[in-house]
């Protein structure tokens, strides 16, 4: 849970280091057609959450959604709970688009756009972490699964279905996400289950 909330901080100032060596030498400046693409995005995007007025502070929504998080998708999860979560999140979504008041304008610094954005990304972040714990029926390092577990309440592996890393891809709004797999190979050491006794 700390590398994800650690990664949300960090990426923004590493991803354009990374992308930027992905071109050669060849600089991209801003009247790059996907230069002006992202840009025009972004200010879609902040007029949509201006343009908002609601009457439910973006707290608000921070605060219900960490708590759906916090009860459904927690270090400890189950089927059930997930499935719950995966029908709150989305209405939660609608809600906040439809009802959320963002102070101040766009023109000048706003912690409370920016703070709204964050809180919308959130909320797609949140649901897809669901998705990933419900698909992943096992309990393993930080994916414990309650219906997953030894007669001693330990974790109860799955290495024959589930040693990969899951990524998922963006299909656009509203479809679902594909999941892409990638097979974990150990050569030197062996899968094994951490005890705690």
């Amino acid at each position: 849970m700390q590398g994800l909330a650690d990664g949300y901080f960090i990426i923004p100032y590493t991803i354009g280091e990374y992308l930027s060596t992905q071109f050669g030498k060849k600089r991209l400046d801003s009247d790059h057609p996907a230069a002006q693409e992202a840009i025009e995005s972004a200010k879609r995007r902040v007029r949509k959450l201006l343009e908002v007025n609601g009457t439910h502070s973006v707290d608000s929504f921070h605060r219900r959604l960490g708590l759906i998080m916090w009860d459904k998708c927690g270090m400890a999860r189950n089927r059930e709970g997930l499935e719950e979560a995966l029908e709150m999140i989305p209405k939660l979504r609608e809600e906040f688009w439809k009802d959320v008041r963002v102070l101040g304008k766009g023109e000048t610094f706003n912690q409370s756009l920016e703070k709204a954005g964050r809180v919308a990304d959130f909320l797609e972040f949140g649901e897809l972490m669901c998705r990933d714990a419900l698909d992943r029926e096992e309990s393993c390092g930080g994916h414990f699964r309650t219906e997953y577990q030894t007669p001693e309440g330990e974790a109860l592996r799955d290495d024959e279905n589930y040693a990969f890393v899951s990524a998922w891809k963006f299909q656009g709004e509203g479809k679902d996400p594909i999941r892409i797999k990638e097979p974990l190979i150990y050569e030197e050491v062996k899968l094994a289950t951490r005890s705690y006794k």
